[in-house]
């Protein structure tokens, strides 16, 4: 009786939250469409409200939005020969309205991927006019953001064009409690009036991301960057997450308003990405001392962890929750030492990166450290599987690992992995990513000492060596007919030829793994980087 009422929406609210945990299954927000129409209205505007940032070639949700255009906007695109009968304006529903989340830089590529498949000349135009098409289209239909991200490699002709009807429509913004701000080598005058305009239109921001990169540039510039960071992070009520990233040139006074703002009772969440601490090391306890639900602190691939940044930690009142830690160099291991003995207890994502020989033995010091003072660690990166200490690793955290990635292909550095890997792994999985170069007897033994493990997103890409037998005889043999993972991705490069060949592409083989419950998914689909897990972004 009560699915029933579901199915006939008698139970709104209840059929409503059910809808909402398909958010990010686009599969199957499809087929909540053709239930029935309560459904329908239920699940479109999901569909809606991020449609630039699903993984999909096919770009004909811009031609809908264009559709919503009036008649004067519509005939701009007359002269690149797109006629009325293309943007047509019969459309089921406000689809622009149910806009909450953009992002410039996938914007940009998605216009680039639809006017591509127009084959028309002129496209940089015809790009620019869509682009700023977009942008009316979802102003004057009231769309509302809850996520703006500022993501630009390149100066974006069209970013100005943009920012300027933003600052006209605030409404559009004023909501937004997701920002991100990753930039690389962009005009500052393309950026600072929209900092300036967040600093007094935005103060619900809970989750505020910076990331940015200048290569060369005017002292007065950063000052001035500096100086409107500093007042947007001072003017929210309820920040909870905030990351700091790369240029140290605009992050002390930033950092330090984090000790005079609102955020002294609500942030809980601290990113430092690829930054150099040496710039705020004296002002590190101050910060911290002032923060008192800080739970979560995350130091990815940063420099200067030496005895001045150690010391200054030590003396932090409250407990310094480090989740997060991932190293690109070893220089101070004594300094090291003294960290995890104060936060190794919290230590939950670590990951080397690749290094040079020179860091190798601190590298084995530092491995001895971590298991010995880091038990709860759940994630584990490593691009040098080539030091036993590393099998010992992960056998000791059988109880918390639950995501783990071996990425080298280095063709003896596979051979190790797959001999010493399979043994230790525990008997369930989350994660597991191998991207080696192996030949199929090493594969062959992972597999029979791993028959115990069940992995619930596998994802194997080999770089092929020289031999004729392919590694999905052995997938089929150990993992397809004994059903011991849920979701599969596995690829394999020629480097004869220059060529790579995925499972997800060879229907037949999908259909057969299908058959024992294994779903075959595209290797890039399936991938999850601990960086986004991390930054919320694909929890």
């Amino acid at each position: 009786m009560t699915c029933s009422k579901i199915f006939s929406g008698d139970l709104p609210e209840l059929t409503n939250e059910i809808i909402q945990h398909f958010r990010k299954d686009f599969s199957t927000l499809h087929s909540c469409i053709l239930v029935n129409r309560f459904w329908c209205r239920l699940a479109i505007p999901l569909l809606w409200e991020s449609p630039f940032s699903i993984p999909t070639r096919n770009c004909h949700y811009i031609e809908v939005y264009l559709r919503h255009l009036n008649d004067e906007g519509k005939a701009k695109f007359n002269e690149y020969g797109i006629n009325n009968d293309l943007l047509s304006s019969n459309t089921l529903f406000n689809y622009p309205s149910f806009i909450k989340h953009l992002n410039i830089s996938s914007i940009y590529f998605s216009i680039k991927e639809w006017v591509g498949t127009l084959v028309i000349k002129n496209n940089e135009k015809l790009e620019k006019l869509v682009y700023r098409s977009l942008f009316e289209v979802f102003l004057e239909n009231e769309g509302i953001l809850n996520s703006f991200e500022i993501v630009m490699f390149m100066n974006i002709v069209n970013f100005n064009d943009t920012m300027e009807l933003i600052l006209q429509n605030p409404n559009f913004i004023y909501n937004i409690r997701n920002l991100k701000f990753h930039t690389y080598n962009i005009s500052f005058q393309n950026i600072v009036p929209f900092l300036k305009f967040l600093c007094s239109n935005c103060n619900l921001i809970t989750s505020l991301h910076f990331y940015f990169y200048f290569a060369l540039s005017n002292i007065n510039d950063f000052s001035l960057i500096e100086k409107y960071l500093s007042q947007i992070i001072m003017s929210q009520h309820n920040l909870k997450i905030i990351s700091f990233g790369s240029s140290n040139a605009i992050l002390y006074h930033p950092f330090l308003s984090l000790k005079n703002s609102n955020c002294s009772n609500t942030l809980n969440t601290i990113i430092f990405d690829n930054i150099d601490f040496k710039n705020i090391i004296t002002i590190l306890k101050k910060v911290f001392d002032h923060l008192n639900v800080l739970d979560s602190i995350h130091i990815l691939y940063c420099d200067s962890l030496n005895s001045d940044f150690v010391q200054q930690i030590i003396k932090v009142i409250k407990p310094f929750k480090l989740r997060s830690l991932f190293m690109k160099e070893i220089l101070y291991i004594e300094s090291l030492h003294l960290l995890l003995q104060k936060c190794g207890d919290y230590l939950e994502n670590f990951e080397f990166g690749s290094m040079r020989e020179e860091y190798e033995e601190s590298r084995q010091q530092f491995l001895k450290l971590i298991m010995k003072y880091c038990t709860k660690i759940r994630r584990f990166t490593s691009t040098m599987p080539d030091d036993n200490n590393i099998y010992q690793l992960i056998e000791n955290t059988k109880q918390t690992i639950n995501y783990l990635t071996i990425d080298n292909y280095y063709d003896e550095l596979g051979s190790i992995v797959l001999q010493n890997l399979g043994q230790v792994l525990p008997f369930k999985l989350e994660y597991l990513r191998l991207s080696l170069s192996f030949n199929s007897n090493d594969f062959e033994i992972f597999l029979k000492n791993s028959q115990n493990t069940f992995i619930k997103k596998l994802l194997i890409s080999n770089m092929m060596q020289n031999e004729s037998v392919s590694i999905l005889f052995y997938i089929k043999k150990y993992i397809m007919r004994r059903e011991r993972v849920k979701y599969l991705a596995f690829s394999e490069f020629f480097p004869d030829i220059d060529t790579d060949e995925e499972l997800f592409f060879l229907e037949h083989e999908v259909n057969e793994f299908k058959l024992h419950n294994i779903i075959v998914q595209k290797y890039s689909d399936l991938y999850i980087s601990v960086y986004n897990i991390i930054y919320n972004f694909n929890k």
